[in-house]
């Protein structure tokens, strides 16, 4: 477990430690932001932390056993049904569905309404990698100061597609139109990687340091 100081009107953010993504690239951006971090995968520091963040890179059964036999999707219901903000980054956002067609299937938390399936990219290359216009579908704090569209940087061959319209904010192309930012109530994500994304990826990270900080306002 490592920690960062930070003012003591900064919030918490815990980076839920599973074992898979790009932790550190995601401390660091958060910490440019104003953020106080924390790494771990100990119950009881992300049960204290104002915000959470799940990061993934990878394969999405792999990445749900783990987080079960860590106790980890109990712990996360736990924390957003009790209004913690939580934000899911490139697969961590697949994670908060309820299902993926990955690798033959496995359920998501159940976080948001809707399943993850492979893009429908006919003659264009799989994983989708590279930069993308994210285009706003509606107004939200989550895109605040984000010009529209928004460039970031995407690597997936997976991508969600909410039951909730009311829970997309973000929409990308690539061979299909898919939701890339998500935010229902307390849940956040996006597809791309924030922390490689540059000023905008640090923006939409920004925002959500801004969402924690009113836990503890």
């Amino acid at each position: 477990m490592s920690a960062t100081p930070a003012p003591a009107a900064a919030p918490t953010i815990a980076i839920v430690d599973y074992g898979m993504g790009n932790r550190r690239s995601v401390e660091k951006s958060l910490q440019k932001v104003g953020a106080a971090t924390v790494m771990s995968r100990d119950p009881e520091v992300l049960r204290a932390a104002d915000g959470l963040l799940l990061p993934g890179v990878g394969a999405f059964p792999a990445a749900m056993r783990i987080i079960r036999e860590l106790g980890l999707d109990e712990l996360l219901k736990e924390r957003a049904a009790a209004g913690t903000p939580l934000f899911g980054s490139c697969m961590g956002m697949q994670l908060l569905f309820e299902e993926s067609e990955e690798h033959g299937g496995a359920e998501g938390l159940g976080l948001l309404r809707g399943s993850v399936k492979r893009l429908q990219a006919p003659g264009l290359n799989l994983p989708h990698i590279g930069w993308n216009e994210v285009r706003w579908v509606r107004e939200h704090p989550l895109r605040d100061g984000l010009p529209d569209p928004t460039h970031l940087y995407h690597v997936h061959t997976f991508a969600p597609h909410p039951t909730d319209e009311d829970a997309v904010l973000g929409v990308a192309e690539y061979g299909e139109t898919f939701a890339t930012v998500v935010a229902q109530g307390n849940i956040y994500g996006a597809q791309s990687h924030p922390e490689k994304s540059s000023t905008h990826g640090l923006g939409l990270l920004a925002n959500f340091t801004k969402r924690c900080a009113q836990v503890i306002a």
